[in-house]
Formats: structure tokens, C-alpha cells, sequence
């Protein structure tokens, strides 16, 4: 017997295939938005008037809206499924943090797709789903990528970024820094299909936002509020919204562009985010936020544009979710489906054209660890096994199960059988060493290291974390690798050393084979990056410059082992703050 996923697959792939277009159309170029942790709730045109969102609303009015679009609970999953158009698990991610967000070397991304129909593709924001090659972003389908490729950043002016894996130092405000870069993208591709992806990493945390749209919130209440007021912190609402109308600036500036290309009416545009909203705000009076599996932390705003092609001004009931964006855009542009692992998603342009089809019910899954929410068109079976009757109670304020006992029954059972396919592929992704020497150049962060003894991270996030505390020359930190090939590696250490601290051998050693030592000659202690634009108290990101120290040249086996970095004695009170190691392959 089937599974329910792999069923759904089958229906995907025969709707793709379904829909060829004439050969001497015009493929269009398609620009996807994506925003992070901003809440259904965040925008103007859902009805909060606690902001202004006129650019974004404008997709809403001159598009389709998707009113039941749901996401995953957190970054990296619902980026895995836009990606994928597969449930997260499926790709290898299984998380946000120390790895948890990689998306496995052999699925096959939406940029793929397009790029072997011959477009121009590029992404400018949050990556978020792999770092070291095979995994980056030049390696997924994208010709153009600026930004980061961690789960969060820890500072939003003129940060340290990746331009096609170099290391650059971002301008201004970081929002603003990556419009431009797909702005220059979208010119210099204008004569050509383009795929433009523009994962923005706002309203995510660190709060920070420039004055000029800070200053309208600043002493403002929100009107509007959550539905439990007593759990709103209004200096973070207070920010967010600021950032939300930043976002909705730069979604003017895109959309300017192509109408002065005269690309408006030849470009899909998408607008989606990637799970609820980062704190208790107003979102209607759904239930949950960012990290829940109910409706407030999965439903996101959908807004889809193609003058001529979709119905300006329509509304679409039905269920959908980010695993429908690769079957369904593929097919808007024309697309060939390139060879690909079976789809869980959907094709959506029987809806979007509004073409008189008998669209079969569907159920939707959402997974946290070992637990499972399915959402049905009316429903929503919740992960304590509750049922909740959606369409009269959106808050999930009623249990209703008794009164649908056959329907309780056939929804867990489905539950429990997308848990166990799920949890199989969980423990499929545990413990997955990371890549080195699949190209040119690997950095490991300290993201993705392990602290021992007194070392310390600089932050509990480990996304955007240094290692420091280093006081023993029992401390060490370490990397499970999977080298590609045997060979030797020039080893570089990106760090910083107080004075005082100069002095010390630090060595870094392969298990079982060779080792290289330096030592720490050069004193660089700068200051930690200005956070006065931050809008809220207590911050917990902590960012600085580092410098880099060459180590040697080292030689790695091929297959899985251990890196370790320690030091062979200890001058002063430490012996340096670490940010990265950095392996480059000798010809």
C-alpha cells in the first residue's frame, strides 16, 4: 500500500507534466520573496492598522491571495520545502542550528529546475540550508548569491557576508544591502529569464532597524494587539513593525524596477513568509507563534502576481503550503520537469487560473520532533490529538472531537503514519559530519564546532556564535568532517587575541593523521559592533571582526573523521576567541 505522501507525489507529478505550454511562448522571469519570522498578521492588507504595507498590498490587489498557506514552524524547513517541494524531513533538515538546517546533495532545488531551462538565477538574502560545498548556494542551481548562509545574522549594518563564497563586508542597512544586489541582478538580466530569490532575513532578530523607520514606533502603543495582551513585549511589536515597513519599502523598490524595465507584466512575483511571527504580536486571534505547529505559528501570508495570467483581486480557499511553490511555478513558466526525487507538493495553477477543476481534498502535515499536526480544509487535528473546526474557530479555542469521532479516527491514523515516515528520516540526518574538500575552499564556523573544557560560546544561538573562554590547554574544539579526497589542505584560523594573550601554539589535528601548529604572534582585540540600532533590551548577539592566521598545510584522509583544534600551551589569562577554520585545497 502507498503512503499518503507518497500518493500526493504521483498526483503532483502527473499535474505538472499536465500543463505544457505552446513553444513559442515567453517564458516568464519569477521573483520570490521571502520574509523571516514575520507573522499573517504583520501586514497592512490582513488588517492590522497598526502599520502601512501600501507595496506589498498592492500584490494582494493586482494578484492572487492564498488565504489558507501554511508553512513550517521554523526557518530552515520551510525554505527546505520552497526549495524541495518536499516535506522538510524528507531533504535532510531537520532544524535551524549546528547543522540541523543542511539540505542534502542530492535533492534537487527549484533552481535547478530552472536554471537547466536556461534562466539567469540568483539569491540575495538568508540561505540558510547548508554552508561548505556541496551545499551552498553556487552549488544549488544559483549563478548570483550575496548574503549569509546561517540561520541568523547578529548584526544588520555593513556585516561580513558571502558574494559567491568570498568573504565581503556588507553596505548599510542589510535589508536594503541585498534589494540592491537583486536589483542589479534583475538589470543585468532583463533581457533574459531570470529567477530572482530574495530571502530577506526581517523581522528576525537582532531588532535592528535605521532610525528613519524606527522613528514612527518608537513611542507608539499598537492598537492593535494580541489576544493575550499581557504576553506582548511592545518594545519587540514596537521594532517589528518598523522592520515590516522596511520590508514593504524594498518590495516597493523591486517592484519599481521591473515596472521601469517593462518586466511587470512578464514576471511571476511571489510574496510568502517562513513561519509566524518571533513574539506575541497581533496575528488575528490565531493560536501559537514562531515554533508552534498550530495555526499561528504555520499560516503565512500568500500573494501571487502575473498580469494577464492570474486573476487580479482573487481569493483561494483551498489549503496549500510552501512544498506547492516548485510544481506549481514550474508549470507557470513553462518549465520541463528536470529528473527529481518524488514531490509531496501540489500544482497550483488549476486554482490560480481558476480553471473549472474538481480539485481533490488534501491534507496537510506538520512536524516538530515526534509531533504531528494535520490540517484538512475544515479542520485541524493538533498535536495533542484535539480536534478544532478551523473554519468557525481560527483561535482553536474548542475541542470539537467528539462531535467528528470517524473523521478523529481516519486524521490520527494519518498522523501517526506521516510520523513514523518522518522520524525514519530524522534519524537518517543524525550525526552527519560535515563536507570538506567537495570544493576549492571549505570554512567551518564556529556554528558548527563543538567547545570542550572552559571554552564557551559567545552566544546560546549557535548560528552566529564565536567560541571564547579558552583558558586551558586541556580546551579544545572540534568538527565532524567527511573529506572528499586525500590530499593537503592550507588550514587557516580566523581569530582574535587580547594582549597579553600573544604567545600561544595553537595546533589543529586530523584523528588518526597529520597536524599543524602556528603560533599567535599578532595581537587584534577590536571592539564588539555597535548595537545602538538595536530596539530591544537584553540582546544576545554578539559580533566582532576577526583576522586570519595561517596555519599550515594539513593533510586530510578521505572519508568521515574528526578535526581538532587546541592549543600547545597558554601565555596569558586565554588563548584566542575563535570564529572559523578555513580549508583550502593544494592543487
Amino acid at each position: 500500500m502507498k503512503s499518503i505522501t507518497a500518493i500526493i507525489a504521483t498526483v503532483c507529478i502527473v499535474n505538472v507534466l499536465a500543463a505544457p505550454r505552446s513553444a513559442d511562448a515567453r517564458q516568464p522571469n519569477v521573483v520570490v520573496i521571502l520574509t523571516d519570522d514575520q507573522g499573517w498578521g504583520d501586514l497592512g492588507v490582513n488588517g492590522n492598522t497598526n502599520l502601512t504595507t501600501p507595496n506589498i498590498d498592492t500584490l494582494a490587489r493586482d494578484g492572487a491571495i492564498l488565504q489558507q498557506f501554511y508553512v513550517c514552524q521554523v526557518c530552515a524547513p520551510t525554505r527546505a520545502e520552497f526549495l524541495t517541494g518536499r516535506y522538510y524531513p524528507r531533504t535532510g533538515v531537520s532544524g535551524v542550528s549546528r547543522g540541523e538546517g543542511r539540505l542534502n546533495a542530492d535533492e534537487t532545488t527549484i533552481a535547478d529546475q530552472f536554471s537547466a531551462a536556461g534562466y539567469a538565477t540568483g539569491a540575495f538574502g538568508k540561505w540558510h540550508n547548508g554552508t561548505q560545498p556541496p551545499l551552498h548556494p553556487n552549488d544549488r542551481g544559483f549563478d548570483e548569491y550575496y548574503g549569509f548562509t546561517s540561520g541568523h545574522w547578529g548584526h544588520y549594518f555593513s556585516p561580513p557576508l558571502d558574494h559567491n563564497r568570498q568573504r565581503v563586508r556588507g553596505n548599510g542597512f542589510i535589508v536594503d544591502d541585498f534589494t540592491d544586489h537583486a536589483i542589479s541582478f534583475i538589470t543585468a538580466n532583463q533581457n533574459r529569464p531570470f529567477f530572482c530569490y530574495i530571502p530577506l532575513n526581517t523581522p528576525h532578530s537582532p531588532m535592528m532597524v535605521p532610525d528613519r523607520f524606527y522613528e514612527k514606533f518608537k513611542d507608539k502603543d499598537p492598537e492593535m494587539q494580541h489576544r493575550d495582551p499581557d504576553r506582548e513585549d511592545v518594545m519587540m511589536t514596537r521594532a517589528a513593525l518598523a522592520m515590516c515597513e522596511n520590508i514593504d519599502w524594498n518590495v516597493g523598490r523591486v517592484l519599481k524596477t521591473l515596472k521601469d524595465l517593462k518586466l511587470r507584466d512578464d514576471t511571476i512575483v511571489v510574496y510568502f513568509s517562513d513561519n509566524g511571527p518571533n513574539s506575541y504580536r497581533w496575528n488575528s486571534c490565531m493560536k501559537g507563534r514562531k515554533g508552534s505547529i498550530d495555526e499561528g505559528g504555520l499560516r503565512s501570508p500568500f500573494f501571487i502576481r502575473w498580469p494577464g495570467h492570474i486573476t487580479a483581486g482573487a481569493t483561494i480557499p483551498h489549503i496549500t503550503g510552501a512544498i506547492d511553490l516548485l510544481p506549481t511555478l514550474i508549470d507557470l513558466a513553462g518549465v520541463k520537469l528536470q529528473k527529481s526525487k518524488p514531490l509531496d507538493g501540489r500544482n497550483l495553477v488549476p486554482l490560480l487560473q481558476q480553471q473549472d477543476v474538481k480539485w481533490k481534498p488534501r491534507s496537510l502535515f506538520s512536524i516538530r520532533k515526534n509531533q504531528v499536526s494535520v490540517r484538512t480544509q475544515r479542520f485541524r487535528l493538533d498535536a495533542s490529538g484535539q480536534l478544532f473546526d478551523i473554519a468557525t474557530d481560527p483561535g482553536q479555542h474548542r475541542n470539537v472531537a467528539d462531535r467528528h469521532p470517524k473523521l478523529v479516527t481516519q486524521l490520527r491514523q494519518q498522523s501517526k503514519q506521516h510520523g513514523e515516515e518522518m522520524k525514519l528520516c530524522f534519524e537518517a540526518s543524525d550525526d552527519r559530519p560535515f563536507h570538506v574538500g567537495y570544493g576549492p575552499s571549505t570554512t567551518l564556523p564556529a556554528r558548527d564546532g563543538v567547545e570542550h573544557g572552559t571554552i564557551k560560546r559567545s552566544a546560546k544561538p549557535p548560528n552566529n556564535s564565536f567560541f571564547t573562554n579558552w583558558t586551558s590547554t586541556e580546551d579544545y574544539i572540534s568538527w565532524q568532517v567527511d573529506v572528499a579526497e586525500t590530499g593537503n589542505y592550507a588550514a587557516t584560523v580566523y581569530y582574535t587575541c587580547a594582549a597579553g594573550n600573544e604567545g600561544a601554539t595553537i595546533r589543529l589535528a586530523a584523528a588518526g593523521a597529520d597536524s599543524v601548529q602556528a603560533k599567535v604572534t599578532e595581537v587584534f582585540d577590536p571592539p564588539l559592533y555597535d548595537k545602538s540600532k538595536e530596539r530591544v533590551a537584553n540582546s544576545h548577539y554578539f559580533v566582532k571582526d576577526f583576522i586570519p592566521l595561517k596555519i599550515g598545510a594539513l593533510e586530510l584522509r578521505k572519508g568521515h573523521g574528526e578535526l581538532r583544534l587546541g592549543a600547545l600551551d597558554l601565555i596569558g589569562t586565554q588563548v584566542i576567541d575563535v570564529h572559523s577554520i578555513e580549508l583550502n585545497l593544494i592543487p
